[in-house]
C-alpha cells in the first residue's frame, strides 16, 4: 500500500518519541486508503512472559494507532484522549520481530472519534485489535504549559514509499 505523507514523532511518549531510551520510536505513514500504519518491533524489555510481549503494551500500541489515525484523515492539529479501549488478543505477540500496526477512523463527530487498530505479524496475521474512543480535546485541556508543536518537534524524513497489506 502507498504511503501519502509521514507523521511527526514527539520527544519522550514510550510510542513514538524520539527521546525515549526504552520507547519503541515507531514512524507512522498516512496511507493511500486514509489508513495510519507504522512497522515496529518491540525489544526483549517489553515482554511479559519469555517470547511474548506484555499485553499492556500491545494495547498501547492499539491505543497510539487511534489518535494517528485520527490525524490521518483530519490533521494533526486534531488531538484528544482514550476515553475507552476493547481490545481483542487473538495471538500471542512476539518481540524482536518487525510488526505492522494499523489505524483507520471508522466513526467521527465533532467531539469523538472511534478508531479500530490492529497489530500484525510479519507474515500479515492479525494478533491483536481494538476500537479505541477518543474524546477530542484541545492541547490547552489535555495538559498546561505544552505547546503542541515542541512535543511533536521531529518530522524524519526517510525513503519508505510503501507499506505491507
Amino acid at each position: 500500500m502507498k504511503v501519502v505523507s509521514k507523521q511527526r514523532n514527539s520527544r519522550m511518549c514510550f510510542i513514538c518519541g524520539m527521546d525515549n531510551p526504552v520507547g519503541l520510536k515507531a514512524q507512522f505513514y498516512n496511507m493511500e486508503d486514509g489508513s495510519v500504519m507504522t512497522p515496529f518491533r518491540y525489544k526483549e524489555e517489553h515482554q511479559s512472559f519469555p517470547q511474548r510481549v506484555h499485553g499492556g503494551l500491545a494495547a498501547t500500541m492499539l491505543d497510539e494507532l487511534g489518535l494517528r489515525a485520527l490525524w490521518a484523515q483530519k490533521g494533526e492539529e486534531i488531538f484528544g484522549v482514550t476515553m475507552s479501549m476493547e481490545v481483542k488478543y487473538r495471538k500471542p505477540v512476539p518481540y524482536q520481530e518487525e510488526l505492522v500496526g494499523r489505524g483507520i477512523l471508522i466513526k467521527d463527530t465533532p467531539k469523538f472519534a472511534v478508531i479500530k487498530s490492529e497489530i500484525y505479524s510479519p507474515d500479515g496475521i492479525l494478533l491483536v485489535h481494538g476500537n479505541v474512543t477518543y474524546i477530542k480535546l484541545s492541547v490547552e485541556k489535555i495538559a498546561k504549559n505544552v505547546a503542541a508543536h515542541e512535543e511533536m518537534c521531529y518530522l524524519i524524513e526517510d525513503d519508505v514509499r510503501e507499506l505491507p497489506f
